[in-house]
């Protein structure tokens, strides 16, 4: 019989059956052993639930069911931030810095092994940021099957600008606010002015990486922290990056066993390699946003930057992306040579790519005609005319 102060729960055990045992301490016990509550005798006094499994509390005058909108950033800690500042800004400023003095020191040189690996990782993390991060993971531009799906995930962590849900809530939300207040790299964030926009060129290139903000996974990437295998990509982003910057000095090291000519290798085709990607790459955020000519009327500041094209494989043609986000191709006009367009749509010959969304002028007038109203534009439909 249970006692006075004693209240009385009923537990279930795996392989145990049902027994009834004081709420106290064998109850927590019986807890600690993995039963779970079925029945309470005392309704007005139950245990309070593990942490991370309390219900919220529905306020008296908000409909219940209904969620408050969830935030647009969140705070990154210390460790985060101080992360993000030595891996995406010192690291490949420092880099870059270095290039001219070992250039010159006396047998520190580019050998042209060097050159080839450089330029094989190179092509390779580009190419996984602009067919993968960018258009497949971020824009849903195409379907992929799931070992391309992976593939291109790892490839874009090559690059070592950040995992995938990061990369991609971040750029998620420079399209919601593309040029305007709450852009994260928007080169105009300081004004028009020459000044203003030196600065915001600064900004847009690698001065956004020391923000203490950051975009909320949950708002702008719900669809991958659902995916298990971009957990798992993210999971495992810090063995990408060892396989970035090891891969080159390893296979060398494994045909010349020579550990100096390693560390050469490892300077030009894994380290310089690295900080003229992220350059590359973040130049679509400052330079095609202020320089280059506009052939489609967006409420932004996107243009066309031939040079920026050529070094990103097609990105640098960023009028027409903004016109038209989920678009596989950038590329849109005479002379715009678009070569991960070229990639995708080999991948769609072969099977490996479906649901490919090719340039549209519908879709793209109505996006335009959505956005000269003042309308917000979903990713991936077409608004009505």
């Amino acid at each position: 019989m249970v006692g006075q102060g004693e209240r009385a729960r009923t537990f279930i055990h795996p392989g145990r059956g049902c027994r009834r045992v004081p709420y106290g301490r064998r109850a927590w016990a019986a807890r600690a052993w993995g039963c779970r509550i079925i029945a309470a005798h005392d309704p007005l006094c139950s245990p309070a639930p593990p942490r991370g499994r309390r219900a919220v509390t529905v306020s008296p005058d908000r409909p219940e069911g209904l969620r408050a909108p969830l935030p647009d950033t969140v705070p990154v800690g210390l460790p985060l931030r101080t992360g993000y500042l030595l891996t995406l800004v010192v690291g490949p400023l420092a880099v870059l810095a270095l290039v001219l003095p070992v250039a010159l020191a006396g047998g520190w040189g580019p050998r042209w092994y060097d050159g080839v690996l450089g330029a094989g990782m190179y092509a390779l993390s580009i190419m996984g940021i602009t067919a993968g991060y960018h258009r497949h993971f971020t824009h849903l531009s195409f379907k992929a099957k799931r070992p391309l799906r992976i593939a291109l995930g790892v490839a874009g962590g090559l690059a070592m600008e950040g995992p995938v849900t990061l990369w991609v809530a971040e750029h998620r939300r420079h399209h919601q606010y593309a040029d305007r207040e709450g852009d994260p790299h928007s080169p105009w964030k300081y004004g028009t002015g020459r000044r203003a926009l030196l600065k915001g060129l600064w900004h847009a290139q690698v001065g956004w990486f020391t923000s203490t903000l950051r975009s909320h996974h949950p708002r702008y990437a719900p669809d991958l922290l659902a995916d298990p295998d971009v957990r798992r990509l993210d999971r495992w982003y810090p063995l990408t990056i060892a396989v970035s910057l090891g891969l080159p000095p390893a296979l060398v090291l494994a045909v010349t066993q020579d550990a100096r000519s390693a560390l050469v290798t490892f300077f030009w085709a894994s380290l310089v390699r690295y900080a003229v990607v992220h350059h590359v790459t973040w130049s679509v955020n400052s330079v095609a946003h202020a320089f280059g000519p506009r052939h489609y009327a967006t409420r932004d500041q996107s243009r066309d930057v031939p040079w920026v094209a050529l070094l990103t494989f097609g990105e640098g043609w960023h009028n027409l992306h903004h016109a038209d986000p989920n678009s596989a191709r950038h590329g849109g006009l005479r002379g715009q040579p678009d070569l991960t367009a070229w990639l995708i749509a080999r991948f769609e010959r072969w099977g490996w790519a479906y649901d490919v969304r090719w340039p549209d002028e519908r879709r793209i007038a109505a996006r335009l005609r959505a956005e000269a109203a003042g309308r917000r534009v979903p990713y991936g439909q077409v608004p009505a005319k």
